[in-house]
C-alpha cells in the first residue's frame, strides 16, 4: 500500500455528515478546514461541475494552503473579474477518473483539468504531488459518491498562475514575431501589466501570410505608429475565456472595434479563426489567431478607448461557467 489508508474513526467522521454517498463538493463544504477550497469552487462556478456525476479524484488544499498564497492573491482570485484564472486552478487539483492510493506509483504523471491539461506528478518518496505539495495522510482516499478526495498541504499553481500574457508568448515557439512586434512597439510592459487583457494572437505563421517584407515594414522606427496600432487592434481590456464569448463587436485598446462572430464551427475574429482558444495567463487571456488583424482604412482611434476600458459589452459575457462537457474524463499516463 503506498499511501496509508484513512483510520476506520476518520471515515466514520465523513460517514456522519450525509446519510448517503457525499459528492466531493459536499465533502469539502460540510469540512471546516476545505471551507476555503469551498468556496472557491462556488467563486470559480464549479459548485455543479463537483456536485455532479462522474469520476474525478481532486487533491484538496485546506484552508491553511489557502492563507499561504496571502490575502491579496486571494482576493484577486475570488473576485468575479478573474474567474477563468481561478477555474484553471481549481480544475489544475482535479483528474478525470478516480484514481485511489494503491494504483498511484512514483514518477507518475497526469493529466488535469485545467484550461491547457497541464500535468501533475505523484512522487511517493516522501508522497507529494509536484515538487512541493505534501500529501495529507490522515486525508488519502477519502471516499465521494464521484470520485475519491486526498489532502495536500499546498495550492498546486499551474503555469497559468505565475505566467502573464508576455511570458507565455516569450516561451512559445509560435509566437517569436508576435514577441518582436510588441518590442519594437513598446507594448511589452504593458501586456505585463495587471489587465486583465483578452489578447488574439497571430501566429509566426500568421505574420509571414502578410505580403512580402510587411513585417519587416512595419519593424522600421518610422513606421512604429502604425504597428502599435495594428498590435493594439488584437487586444481587448477584460478576461474573456471562449465559454464568455458571444457574437458582437468588441472595443480594442487601439480605439477600434471588431466583429466576434461565434458558430457551431468556432470562433472568427474580424477575418481571422481562433485556432487555439483559452490560454490563461496570470493577467488575461490568449486566444490564437490564424492572421492578423488589420485596421480598415476608415478606422479611427477617436473613441477614446484606453487600457482601464472594459468590455463589459458586445462579444463579452462575464459571469459565464465552464460546462461540465468542458472537464471531460482524461487518461493517466505513467511517465
Amino acid at each position: 500500500m503506498l499511501f496509508p489508508k484513512l483510520t476506520l474513526a476518520t471515515i466514520a467522521a465523513y460517514a456522519v455528515q450525509s446519510s448517503s454517498a457525499d459528492s466531493i463538493y459536499s465533502i469539502a463544504s460540510t469540512t471546516d478546514d476545505f471551507s476555503t477550497l469551498a468556496a472557491a469552487v462556488d467563486a470559480a462556478g464549479l459548485t455543479d461541475t463537483l456536485s455532479g456525476e462522474g469520476s474525478f479524484t481532486v487533491f484538496a488544499p485546506p484552508n491553511a494552503a489557502f492563507e499561504a498564497l496571502g490575502d491579496a492573491t486571494l482576493t484577486k482570485l475570488l473576485d468575479p473579474v478573474w474567474q477563468p484564472q481561478l477555474q484553471d486552478i481549481i480544475l489544475y487539483h482535479a483528474l478525470g477518473s478516480k484514481v485511489i492510493s494503491t494504483d498511484l506509483k512514483d514518477g507518475m504523471t497526469a493529466q488535469t483539468l485545467n484550461f491547457q491539461k497541464d500535468d501533475i506528478t505523484i512522487n511517493l518518496q516522501p508522497p507529494r504531488v509536484n515538487e512541493n505539495s505534501k500529501v495529507i495522510l490522515t486525508l488519502v482516499d477519502v471516499p465521494a459518491d464521484n470520485g475519491v478526495v486526498h489532502g495536500i498541504d499546498t495550492v498546486l499553481l499551474p503555469p497559468s498562475a505565475t505566467s502573464s500574457i508576455v511570458d507565455i508568448a516569450v516561451g512559445g515557439d509560435a509566437f517569436s514575431t508576435l514577441v518582436a512586434a510588441l518590442s519594437a512597439a513598446g507594448l511589452v510592459d504593458t501586456l505585463k501589466g495587471d489587465g486583465p487583457f483578452t489578447v488574439f494572437a497571430p501566429t509566426n505563421d500568421a505574420f509571414a501570410a502578410l505580403p512580402e517584407g510587411t513585417v519587416d515594414d512595419l519593424l522600421k522606427p518610422e513606421n512604429i505608429d502604425k504597428l502599435t496600432a495594428i498590435l493594439k487592434l488584437h487586444v481587448v481590456s477584460g478576461n474573456a475565456n471562449s465559454a464568455s464569448l458571444a457574437t458582437g463587436p468588441v472595443t480594442t485598446l487601439e480605439g477600434s472595434s471588431v466583429d466576434v462572430v461565434v458558430t457551431t464551427e468556432g470562433v472568427m475574429v474580424k477575418d481571422a479563426k481562433v485556432v487555439t482558444a483559452d490560454i490563461i495567463a496570470s493577467n488575461g487571456i490568449i486566444h490564437v489567431v490564424d492572421s492578423v488583424l488589420l485596421p480598415n482604412e476608415d478606422d479611427t482611434a477617436e473613441s477614446g478607448a484606453t487600457e482601464d476600458d472594459t468590455a463589459e459589452s458586445g462579444a463579452f459575457v462575464y459571469g459565464t461557467t465552464v460546462a461540465a462537457a468542458a472537464v471531460a474524463a482524461v487518461v493517466i499516463t505513467i511517465a
